[in-house]
């Protein structure tokens, strides 16, 4: 006859205050009048004496299990503890155990009796429940009693208040199965002393922007458990006989089409199971309600974190070996039968959205969860929106747009150079924003667009906007029929030039080597002053061939990537780096390469701006990146400030980071006729090369006058030093907090030290990492 049991019952938990033996968790006695004691953590086994002693309790076992003790005794009478004259060595000492300060005497508690006839021949959940309601919890234990055969669990109640009603709540909930709760309550906390709650949204792996929360105070009561013996209480009080166990939490579910893990336990060599578990989240919850198991049909397709748990069948695996928060003792859990489950976290950190919980851009749509929910619970819920992708029409590689957006201010002496080339290896159209120029960029541009080699747009970011103006312009240029039109697309810089190294240097070429792809990034080669200090007008390209190794990690701007990507609407907007806000529906229609032509992994597909030694890459394609130029020119640079940090300074510190001269590298070089055809014929124009020669005599001037100030000519000095000069060609034996503090760190004595040995690294002490 179906019969439900809601059941409360209490630990016997105390704060001891006694050297040694701070808390005690439970005392637990057992049929064959065994007590069982099981002490929490920082608990020594050397505070007790194991040798028999008079009117005391003989001591079967001491065990330390992860920083806790746990003692078997029989007899009448309390357990005995060491005193301060007991060392290291004696009977009761465990290995690496202190005995200072222990004051001896007894130690006295009253049992709680054993109760495993509660859960005898039972399948069992054994789980931790904090704020979860009481229809959360029933809606758990429903589904795996009716799907697995699930008729018992102890739920250890986390919460310090329980709702009123909780229980007749539950009961009415579980009407008609057969089916027994203990719900096992604690007069103190459980969690980690300093820990904030484990259901707070900052607990949530993978909440975007936790670096900007302010972490909370911390909740013992919430926080995760800390009490390593908590599994073993329970074992030894309500589960010893019963047939199978699995530790989960009353937010997880076991996956539907698994094969039946109580079973699975029983038949098992050695009675242990693993269970591996899948972060799930709902797509939205519907009206003000709680979330239920049925919300949940997502999962993120790029996760890589998940929850380890495990199942036993207690007299097979044996009782003396001890249930750990994720393992059973001397159990590999990578080497046992694994069970895959779902943890449900709109219902583990309650009353938070989803964007909350997880980037929404990672989100797909799981066929599995979405099974369950209208199967299993019987619920409509919110499903995924799905989006139609831009149709991209089949198009030869000769007749493919390309098309770059940028950003400028007061650029105009290298503007033409860069258009020239740009032009010349295969783009077809320049979308182009200007702020605050005075050298002549902006009219220079207009005259290029009225010519039709380009697009010109005033930046519409203002000063005080929150938005910088790159982002400001990006975000206007989504708009842009251009950008519609555009086959491909790309975020760059006037510094930057992009280099092919296939064939006859041309997009054409690099977009058949791509075939199907959708998407290359060409990680940046950082390219110094190459010991040009006059500003000369001429090609950048040529002057400047010295650069940073392919292979340096540090500083963290070395190893940037921009990426051109295929206009099909993968991705919902521009980014500085990559396209982003991706429609995660789609995140396997990606096929994402690196410079050499190999596939980029799904770690980066949402978020990733910088190359790896798994993913950097420079046969097919890199970004020559001449950040600095002369130094002269940086000297304007310098002042104009920046486009997207406008707040931060271009100095010394900046100068070490993106000034390389390390290694050469004249591969660009190869283009420099095609190059230099384009430049003639657009400089053939007349308008053009006055406008050209305009620029170049405002920059010249700036230049002139910025070196009659005391303050420029120190930093031109300093620029221009040996000490600086040796610095830019060995970035790469400094580690990231030298760039992050900048090169006055630096000793002379390793600066300008020319046989230094090839092992050679130099750092210091910090935190952070220098801004990008």
């Amino acid at each position: 006859m179906a019969e439900v049991q809601v059941l409360r019952r209490s630990l016997g938990v105390r704060d001891c205050d006694l050297a040694g033996v701070p808390r005690l968790l439970d005392c637990v006695e057992t049929a064959d009048e065994r007590r069982r004691y099981f002490f929490g953590a920082g608990s020594q086994a050397a505070a007790f004496l194991a040798q028999a002693t008079v009117g005391c309790a003989v001591i079967e076992a001491i065990a330390e299990v992860a920083g806790a003790v746990m003692i078997t005794a029989h007899g009448v009478g309390p357990l005995a503890l060491a005193d301060a004259e007991v060392g290291i060595g004696d009977g009761a000492a465990a290995e690496g155990s202190a005995t200072s300060g222990f004051a001896g005497g007894t130690f006295d508690a009253t049992p709680s009796r054993a109760e495993p006839d509660l859960f005898s021949g039972r399948n069992c959940l054994l789980s931790s429940r904090i704020d979860e309601t009481a229809a959360q919890v029933a809606e758990g234990l429903v589904y795996h009693a009716r799907k697995f055969g699930a008729n018992g669990a102890v739920i250890i109640n986390r919460a310090q208040n329980t709702d009123p009603g909780f229980d007749d709540e539950l009961a009415k909930a579980l009407n008609g199965l057969d089916f027994t709760v203990v719900l096992l309550d604690s007069p103190l906390p459980l969690g980690r002393p300093n820990d904030i709650a484990q259901n707070h949204l900052y607990q949530a792996p993978a909440a975007p922007g936790k670096a900007r929360m302010q972490k909370p105070e911390p909740d013992r009561w919430r926080a995760a458990l800390g009490e390593p013996l908590i599994y073993e209480v329970a074992k030894w009080r309500f589960l010893s006989e019963a047939r199978a166990v699995l530790a989960l939490d009353v937010s997880d579910i076991v996956a539907r089409d698994a094969v039946n893990p109580f079973d699975l336990c029983t038949t098992t060599e050695g009675g242990c199971i693993a269970l591996s578990g899948m972060l799930t989240y709902p797509w939205r919850v519907k009206g003000n309600k709680g979330a239920g198991f049925g919300d949940h049909i997502c999962r993120q397709f790029d996760a890589i974190r998940g929850v380890t748990r495990w199942g036993v069948a207690p007299r097979k695996a044996g009782l003396p070996r001890a249930w750990r928060m994720i393992r059973i003792a001397d159990a590999h859990m990578a080497t046992l039968p694994m069970v895959p489950f779902y943890r449900a976290m709109a219902i583990r950190v309650s009353g938070e959205s989803t964007a909350k919980l997880v980037p929404k851009t990672s989100l797909i749509e799981d066929a599995r969860l979405l099974a369950i929910a209208t199967e299993a619970f019987q619920h409509n819920p919110v499903r995924v929106p799905v989006t139609e992708l831009k149709s991209v029409a089949e198009k030869s590689p000769q007749n493919l747009r390309t098309m770059i957006v940028t950003t400028m201010k007061n650029e105009g002496p290298f503007l033409l150079e860069w258009i020239a080339y740009h032009r010349a290896i295969g783009v077809s159209d320049f979308l182009v924003y200007t702020n605050d120029c005075t050298d002549g960029t902006d009219t220079f541009l207009q005259l290029l667009q009225a010519k039709g080699i380009c697009e010109h747009r005033a930046n519409p970011w203002k000063a005080g906007d929150v938005t910088n103006p790159q982002y400001s312009a990006l975000q206007a240029s989504e708009s842009e029929p251009i950008m519609q039109n555009a086959d491909w697309s790309i975020c760059m810089d006037c510094d930057e030039f992009i280099n092919i190294k296939l064939g006859d240097g041309t997009l054409q070429t690099l977009y058949a080597a791509m075939g199907e792809a959708n998407m290359i990034s060409m990680t940046w080669r950082l390219f110094g002053d190459s010991g040009v200090v006059d500003y000369e007008d001429k090609p950048i390209i040529a002057q400047f061939d010295r650069c940073a190794p392919e292979i340096i990690r540090k500083p963290h701007q070395a190893w940037g990537f921009k990426t051109l990507f295929r206009n099909n609407d993968i991705f919902r907007k521009f980014g500085v780096h990559r396209p982003k806000g991706l429609q995660p529906e789609h995140w396997d229609q990606i096929k994402w390469l690196n410079g050499s032509g190999r596939p980029m992994p799904q770690s980066v597909l949402r978020n990733g701006w910088r190359s790896t030694l798994a993913t950097y890459g420079y046969d097919w394609v890199q970004l020559n990146h001449y950040a600095v130029r002369s130094v002269e020119s940086f000297l304007v640079k310098r002042d104009r400030g920046r486009v997207n940090h406008v707040d931060r300074d271009q100095g010394s510190n900046y100068w070490f980071r993106m000034s390389h001269n390390q290694d050469r590298d004249t591969s660009i070089q190869n283009r420099l006729p095609m190059f230099q055809a384009e430049m003639d014929r657009l400089l053939a124009d007349p308008d053009i090369r006055a406008a050209h020669q305009h620029s170049v005599g405002k920059h010249r001037e700036k230049i002139g006058g910025l070196l009659t100030q005391d303050a420029q000519k120190a930093f031109y000095a300093e620029l221009t030093s040996e000490r600086m000069r040796r610095l830019c060609q060995m970035q790469n034996v400094f580690g990231s907090a030298v760039f992050a503090l900048g090169p006055d760190v630096i000793p002379d004595a390793v600066a300008l030290d020319r046989n230094l040995p090839a092992d050679f690294f130099f750092t210091v002490e910090h935190e952070g990492e220098a801004s990008h």
